[in-house]
């Protein structure tokens, strides 16, 4: 009788086991994926009353984007981190050669935060990058030294 039932048990455990094997072809049925990284890269400094230039690289499949219909959305939004000052969310320009950028005139020194939000080929990113304008108040220093929790503001707008 114990013969028995081990018989059956090993083979119920067989067919369970010889279900689950790896079918080799089952990676072509998924969505091949290609995430969209993003280069914010900040001026090392700032010029008063003028014109600061943020600059944006793109890549996606190892390669640089920089078509004028890729991305399908590129976005930035800047605020100051105490919320004191908010620049509302706008479409990134582009130059004659492809690269994206941010033109903005910083009037107030101070901990900043750029997040883009940006789209191409079905990857959504929205990375968010802190910076330094000028000379930072000492509460600023303690927020920065403490690991720059930013203000909460709502800061969420639907494309």
């Amino acid at each position: 009788m114990k013969k028995g039932i081990t018989s059956v048990v090993l083979i119920g455990l067989s067919l369970v086991l010889a279900a689950c094997s790896l079918n080799t072809g089952v990676a072509s049925l998924y969505k091949e994926e290609f995430p969209l990284h993003a280069d914010i890269q900040i001026p090392a400094s700032f010029k008063d009353n003028a014109e600061d230039v943020i600059s944006i690289e793109l890549e996606q499949n190892g390669e640089r984007v920089e078509k004028v219909e890729s991305p399908d959305f590129l976005h930035a939004e800047i605020w100051k981190q105490d919320g004191s000052l908010s620049f509302p969310m706008e479409e990134v320009e582009q130059d004659e050669n492809g690269a994206f950028y941010v033109k903005k005139d910083f009037d107030e020194d101070g901990l900043y935060f750029i997040k883009l939000h940006a789209s191409s080929n079905g990857s959504i990113i929205t990375p968010k990058k802190q910076f330094i304008v000028g000379e930072l108040s000492d509460e600023e220093l303690e927020i920065l030294q403490e690991g720059a929790q930013e203000e909460e503001v709502d800061h969420e707008h639907h494309h």
